[in-house]
């Protein structure tokens, strides 16, 4: 009985969401009743940390949604002061092929914004691109959230690593295990790109529908390129630099390298310029009805990097930030171990909040008529609000129930404990699989490298396995587990206004993520 109560967070979302298609509010709160039963009557969870988690969760989803509002914002000033389609008219004179515009925007752009924010803010940042760009909004989430995997381990400055393994290993080993992720993604993450070309063209809706396969077989070896110097990269960085900055370095050598390929027609087909992949019916892109430059309409994006990249370099300003307007809740109603982090000025919210405004004001546009878009935005956030509340609720108090009077484990604790016993002598396959479950439940990869690295290394020892090849699957899997949260898909989803279509993205998702984790356990078993 407790095994499958403490599998309710996965299979009832999955089983609602996936296979039912309920829309995301309905499907969670069902899943949050179901847990929260679970919690109170088979764990014997005390009311009052049933309440502390609640509120841990409540207070968690108001960060969520501070980064989402931050995002839809800054899109809406783009469009406002047609900052979007001189963007959208730069890419078109570089290449108007949507499979390169993939790889450009959600996959290399996307990393570079996973490498120095983290936190969901990638997929909501690039959806919207791909959808200006004329790419549909189911495929534009789908390909965000699938493109923000591999640079997922090293996210916001390597905080997976120095976070999330912070009660394992100490700060020297982490480079080790650092360097195992990187060698292990020279087969998954290289083929990343290709991934997303694949589904763009055969499973993602109304898109071009003749020679699907020579469609993909023609932009192959570019694809394996761009991967490779994107994977070696992270091993340079790796060995140079350490681990913080290779989510940083990687995208910004494979981007550059990307666009001069494009711009020489290195491996790619002859007619990519004169006969471009494009979505079916074809899309024609507006010319930018204001003279703004390209590298001006580009300076948002750039201010943000720069303002994220900035603390992370400087430690007097890190430490400011992070020391002023603190939001946080500790000690949720007594209980230490309960407790939500919200240092308002160094949320990257605050920083796409802070450059909507910086592009509404220098562009010398009315304010007072922003404003009135501002509000149109904050409104169309109700439903996803909801969402991410009942969501965190249930994310919470499934952790917490290692406060209970039943003398159990905690939910996670357990499901992890009884995978550790019964599936000791195939560790190897299950670490990865055990880290994409921990980040579909709780949507962070450093959460779920927090919650289940002390297991993964304890199964290690016990094994007789390489430690830090276990904990860098651990850490590469709940990368993965991104792809198919049901949060992250909320909140994109809310960014691009696809609402009530959360079990298709999934769906869709599961594809990816399936392979992903299937040619990482392969390269785990290579290097084992």
């Amino acid at each position: 009985m407790e095994l499958l109560v403490s599998m309710f967070p996965i299979l009832v979302p999955i089983i609602l969401l996936g296979f039912l298609n309920m829309p995301a509010l309905k499907g969670m709160s069902v899943t949050a009743i179901l847990v929260i039963l679970a919690s109170l009557f088979i764990w014997k969870m005390p009311l009052k940390a049933l309440a502390a988690s609640a509120i841990q969760g409540f207070h968690k989803s108001l960060t969520i949604a501070w980064i989402l509002l931050g995002a839809l914002l800054l899109l809406r000033a783009l469009e406002y002061t047609g900052s979007v389609d001189r963007i959208n008219a730069g890419f078109t004179k570089l290449t108007t092929d949507m499979r390169l515009q993939t790889i450009l925007i959600v996959f290399l752009f996307g990393s570079l914004i996973e490498g120095v924010s983290g936190f969901g803010a990638p997929a909501m940042v690039t959806a919207p691109l791909l959808i200006a760009l004329g790419f549909k909004p189911l495929s534009s989430i789908v390909l965000a959230l699938v493109a923000d995997s591999t640079a997922a381990s090293f996210g916001a400055v390597g905080t997976p690593l120095t976070v999330g393994l912070s009660n394992t290993v100490g700060t020297a080993e982490m480079g080790k295990v650092g360097l195992k992720i990187a060698n292990l993604e020279l087969i998954s993450g290289t083929l990343v790109p290709l991934i997303l070309i694949v589904m763009l063209v055969f499973l993602l809706p109304n898109q071009h529908t003749q020679n699907r396969l020579k469609s993909v077989l023609q932009v192959t070896p570019w694809c394996i390129a761009i991967g490779l110097v994107y994977s070696i990269s992270n091993i340079g960085s790796q060995l140079l630099l350490g681990y913080e900055l290779t989510s940083v370095i990687s995208p910004i050598i494979a981007l550059v390298i990307a666009i001069l390929s494009i711009k020489f027609n290195i491996l790619l087909p002859k007619d990519v310029k004169k006969n471009p992949w494009k979505q079916s019916p074809k899309i024609t892109i507006k010319e930018p009805k204001t003279n703004i430059s390209l590298a001006r309409a580009w300076m948002p994006y750039v201010l943000v990097v720069v303002l994220l990249v900035i603390p992370k370099l400087i430690r007097p300003i890190h430490d400011w930030l992070n020391t002023h307007v603190n939001l946080s809740l500790t000690n949720i109603l007594g209980f230490k171990a309960i407790d939500s982090s919200w240092l308002l000025l160094a949320s990257p919210g605050t920083v796409l909040l802070i450059v909507a405004l910086l592009t509404v004001l220098l562009r010398e546009e009315s304010f007072r008529s922003f404003s009135k878009e501002a509000w149109g935005v904050v409104k169309s956030m109700k439903t996803t609000l909801l969402t991410l509340i009942v969501t965190l609720i249930m994310v919470q108090v499934f952790t917490n129930t290692n406060f209970n009077g039943a003398d159990l484990d905690s939910m996670p604790g357990y499901l992890a404990s009884f995978m550790a016993t019964h599936l000791h002598g195939v560790w190897l396959a299950i670490a990865p699989i055990l880290g994409a479950v921990g980040s579909f439940v709780t949507g962070s990869t450093t959460v779920s490298t927090l919650t289940f690295s002390s297991i993964q290394a304890d199964v290690a020892i016990d094994a007789g396995l390489d430690k830090y090849l276990i904990l860098a699957g651990q850490v590469i899997g709940a990368a993965v587990g991104n792809m198919i949260c049901v949060y992250n898909i909320v909140s994109v989803s809310g960014v691009v206004g696809l609402k009530g279509e959360e079990g298709k993205v999934m769906r869709k998702t599961a594809i990816p993520a399936a392979a992903y984790l299937f040619f990482l356990i392969i390269s785990i078993f290579v290097f084992k």
